[in-house]
């Protein structure tokens, strides 16, 4: 093999593992929110990134698959089930490892925050989501 085809290779290989680490610094797929207290699941949604509710408890202590939106603001919204309800929306990439200019939707108490996401490795989510210029964290762990 001559010096310009190994070089080319070695380029190759480089740029495959270099989109590998990429696609692995990504918030795509299953979290435990903080305290194992449910699972969202993070995937595109167009050119963002959205996240449903796909287990957990609501706030009464029901299954997800009975818990409903109760404290939604909208009346007409508070019967549906917390089952696969959509609690991240909008996010989109600011740096890497971090997604801004996104929404998270808390059913316990009925109200949206702006919100942004950032992988801190191993594993780990931080969710931020602020009023203003307060924010509140919480740390989301890769569920298995």
């Amino acid at each position: 093999m001559t010096p310009s085809k190994i070089a080319v290779l070695a380029s190759l290989a480089l740029a495959l593992s270099a989109s590998a680490a990429l696609a692995s610094a990504s918030p795509v797929g299953v979290w435990y929110t903080q305290g194992k207290q449910g699972k969202v699941r993070i995937a595109p949604c167009g050119d963002k990134l959205c996240g449903v509710i796909i287990s957990g408890r609501g706030q009464d202590g029901k299954p997800a698959s009975e818990a409903r939106d109760e404290a939604n603001p909208n009346p007409a919204l508070r019967d549906r089930p917390i089952l696969g309800l959509q609690i991240l929306r909008d996010f989109k990439p600011t740096g890497p490892g971090r997604w801004g200019g996104g929404k998270i939707y808390d059913p316990n108490t009925g109200r949206t925050y702006d919100s942004k996401i950032s992988l801190s490795g191993g594993g780990v989510l931080k969710v931020e989501g602020c009023v203003t210029v307060i924010c509140q964290s919480q740390t989301w762990t890769q569920a298995d």
